[in-house]
């Protein structure tokens, strides 16, 4: 079986001057999700998985349609949490994430101020990521080496719409990777771009194996964003 992350397509984080915090797709992202589905159609699917964020579930919905299914939404899977900026001017937030971005490595522990830790972000991710597995009978049986899973049925694809940092931290839980605060720039997604881990036989039981990563093949180079 294997494991197709997708990241949501490009956002639409400001409506004059007015950040939202719940952002659907821009005219961009509607076009790179069609493009999403139409490449996924081909081969479907055993099951669609999405992140409660609006702009995950409608990056999921055009090939969820396709399919004639419903995806399943895993609340864990929902992006770094951000302060409420609401009233703040798109000047302001932009002003933040300077600020935050030029604190010292040990400082991106703590997450944005006033917001959620990457601490607390990727424990909820490990946990929503093995249970999600877990209930579809794949669990995490041995750490000591290397993630060792045992598959009770081969599910075939499960397709995971997510975000740039619970889709790479995920990969990191899958892959007994080490998980550091800025895996949006060491293991960076571009919008709608395609991770992919496939489960293989090791012993007794299986490992995740990453076979593709930041796959874009399916947009024309004019819809490729970050």
């Amino acid at each position: 079986m294997e494991i197709l992350f997708v990241r949501h397509g490009q956002p639409e984080w400001a409506r004059g001057d007015a950040p939202q915090m719940d952002p659907g797709l821009t005219e961009v992202g509607v076009r790179q999700a069609a493009l999403v589905a139409e490449r996924l159609g081909t081969r479907g699917a055993g099951e669609i998985v999405t992140s409660p964020a609006k702009r995950a579930r409608e990056t999921a919905a055009p090939f969820a349609s396709r399919l004639g299914v419903e995806p399943a939404v895993v609340d864990d899977l929902l992006e770094l949490r951000l302060p409420d900026w609401t009233n703040l001017s798109l000047m302001e937030v932009a002003s933040k994430f300077r600020e935050a971005r030029a604190r010292e490595p040990h400082a991106w522990w703590d997450g944005m101020p006033g917001g959620e830790s990457f601490r607390a972000f990727a424990q909820r991710v490990r946990a929503g990521m093995l249970q999600m597995l877990a209930a579809r009978g794949i669990r995490l049986v041995d750490e000591e080496h290397a993630p060792i899973f045992s598959v009770e049925k081969d599910l075939g694809r499960v397709v995971v719409f997510g975000h740039g940092g619970t889709n790479t931290v995920a990969m990191t839980v899958l892959l007994g990777m080490p998980c550091v605060p800025w895996e949006w720039e060491r293991c960076a997604l571009g919008h709608a771009g395609f991770l992919r881990l496939k489960a293989v036989p090791l012993g007794k039981g299986h490992i995740f194996s990453l076979r593709s990563f930041n796959d874009l093949e399916h947009l024309p180079r004019d819809l490729r964003t970050i």
